[in-house]
């Protein structure tokens, strides 16, 4: 036989590969990291062909002993992936083939690539989700475990980038404790879905032998099987669904990380970076820098590229399998290990952190926080509302002027802010000692005690109910 003949699809073809058109066709570089399930799911394939009668109870051994073999040498090292076996597929079945015989030809029965690759990848994307999911949970726990411990500690909250009103750190940390939860229960929505088993549907039409799926299935864990043969080798919405919760999840990181670069700054001030997660400048001595959080910034990018590429990618394919689709593995493998790297990479440089609670509580200070609570405690007076917003607009507009907070203003200018006394009542009665109360930082956070508020009382709150969803149980 010609060299092209003897490739396990070359009996239709008389004309050896072109060099380059092997280079560019074959996906081994990339997918060999699918190898571990590709033997896992073709002992599961052999076992159920035994089981069957498709092929002998001896042969369906061997060729079980011979993946075990194998998947040793490739763990060790001495097993060699060719560009002329081109895929994972077809490597493990070529190794197979040279360590048993002629038995191993027979391990192909009863399915084709296209089934085989959406087996692999369906496998290797639920441990994906799971190692995900792992990294997630720590984090969470370490957003826990900072907001518990800042649940009092007055900041600044900000719109615009600009002082709003005080929080808390504990109340801002867990603004992402939620975040990420959302995050963890988006991939655990798309491990459903991720969770059917495609072997069997065969190139697109299933397969003429007897084969039992649903063992399959079971062995490999597998919560479902695919009810169409075409789109069992043609969906790669499980693909799609992950890499968008995945986008999603780098979103989050990538907010957080700007505050982290932000707070970082000498002009913010509100968090020092453990020197095992900071570096410095070949030049500038005196240099710390945020580069992991700049780092995962900068990352966010790659991965909504991996996502985009692949939806332009399907966009216009016909049913059922196209080679275009061998374009999924290395964005969908890089977004994996991306968003895994990232997530690893936060977790102890937050643990590490010390945040500098007295220049967060200044910076709430100097950004009048307060004002709105200003306004609110003349509405309480009897002032409406939009008379109480324009005192309050009007004594800040003064204390920027003079350098000065609210809280330092006598009772007497304060009055002078009033309206005239036929709309406002009387002066004396509006602004009472009373108003220095209103105005401590720390009660206007304490005041926000609604459910999901600010007060410290609700970030703790907040905090044994993420404990009960963590499973953590009351404490």
């Amino acid at each position: 036989m010609s060299k092209a003949n003897a490739r396990l699809w070359g009996g239709r073809f008389e004309k050896e590969t072109d060099g380059l058109m092997l280079d560019f066709h074959s996906s081994i570089r990339f997918d060999q990291k699918l190898y571990l399930y590709d033997i896992r799911g073709s002992q599961a394939h052999a076992r159920m062909l035994g089981d069957t009668g498709v092929i002998s109870q001896e042969e369906a051994d061997a060729l079980i002993r011979g993946l075990d073999a194998v998947l040793a040498d490739i763990e060790a090292g001495t097993a060699s992936f060719t560009l002329d076996a081109e895929d994972i597929h077809m490597n493990v079945e070529t190794l197979l083939t040279a360590k048993i015989g002629q038995t191993g030809k027979k391990l192909h029965t009863a399915r084709s690539r296209n089934d085989q690759v959406a087996l692999d990848t369906r496998m290797y994307a639920k441990d994906a989700i799971g190692r995900i999911q792992e990294r997630i949970r720590a984090l969470m726990e370490t957003l826990l475990s900072l907001a518990e411990t800042h649940a009092g500690d007055v900041m600044p909250g900000y719109t615009h980038l600009q002082i709003a009103q005080p929080v808390t750190l504990g109340h801002h940390l867990m603004a992402y404790f939620e975040m990420f939860k959302r995050d963890s229960q988006r991939l655990r929505d798309a491990y459903s879905r991720t969770d059917v088993m495609p072997l069997g549907a065969g190139a697109l039409a299933g397969t003429t032998f007897p084969i039992d799926r649903r063992q399959v299935a079971r062995e490999l864990g597998f919560g479902a099987v695919s009810e169409n043969s075409m789109d069992a080798v043609s969906d790669r919405d499980y693909i799609l669904e992950i890499m968008a919760a995945g986008a999603i999840l780098m979103t989050h990181l990538s907010r957080l990380s700007e505050e982290i670069v932000l707070w970082a700054s000498q002009e913010w001030g509100f968090i020092r970076l453990d020197d095992a997660h900071s570096t410095g400048s070949s030049i500038m001595p005196q240099k710390k820098n945020p580069d992991v959080a700049e780092l995962i910034r900068g990352k966010s990018g790659r991965v909504f590229g991996s996502l985009m590429g692949t939806l332009a990618m399907m966009k216009g394919l016909p049913l059922a399998y196209n080679k275009d689709m061998q374009e999924d593995k290395e964005a969908f493998f890089d977004m994996t290990e991306t968003v895994e790297k990232c997530l690893a990479a936060m977790t102890p440089l937050l643990a590490a952190a010390e945040f500098r609670t007295d220049r967060m509580a200044a910076a709430a200070a100097r950004g009048f926080s307060n004002a709105t609570d200003l306004a609110d405690y003349l509405v309480g007076k009897g002032l409406a509302f939009r008379d109480a917003h324009h005192t309050a607009g009007t004594l800040v507009a003064r204390c920027v002027r003079e350098n000065r907070g609210l809280e330092d203003l006598s009772l007497a200018e304060m009055r002078e802010a009033l309206p005239p006394a036929s709309e406002a009542g009387d002066p004396e009665g509006i602004f009472a000692p009373d108003v220095y109360g209103a105005l401590k930082l720390e009660n206007v956070a304490a005041r926000r005690n609604t459910y999901g508020g600010a007060a410290p009382a609700q970030v703790r709150a907040a905090v044994e109910r993420a404990k009960k969803w963590m499973g953590h149980g009351a404490s």
